[in-house]
């Protein structure tokens, strides 16, 4: 595993909840990464680890590697890959968030 992804491992283990988005919660820089914030918040989760992609260009593509997904935001609850904000939406809609979240 090469250093970014060790990097990565790290924090995914390491916090109940992650968020690699672009920016962060209080100022999102992208319409996708917004939404996947506003979900969280809705359902409780504010106290949650971030990452900004932008920040740091190995990081951003090293989390598609990690997860084999090729978008931005990527949420990550007790070390598992959910999703982006398209499947957060729908696990919101339906309250498996949620449950996966008080899990």
């Amino acid at each position: 595993m090469s250093d970014v992804q060790n990097r990565i491992d790290t924090l995914v283990k390491g916090n109940k909840i992650v968020l690699f988005m672009k920016g962060s919660p209080a100022m999102p820089q992208c319409g996708f990464s917004a939404r996947a914030t506003t979900i969280l918040s809705h359902l409780g989760a504010s106290e949650f680890a971030h990452v900004d992609v932008l920040s740091d260009p190995e990081v951003r593509q090293g989390i598609k590697e990690y997860s084999n997904w090729p978008t931005i935001p990527q949420l990550y609850i007790n070390g598992e890959f959910v999703g982006g904000s398209d499947i957060m939406m729908e696990m919101y809609q339906n309250g498996e968030l949620a449950a996966q979240l008080q899990g």
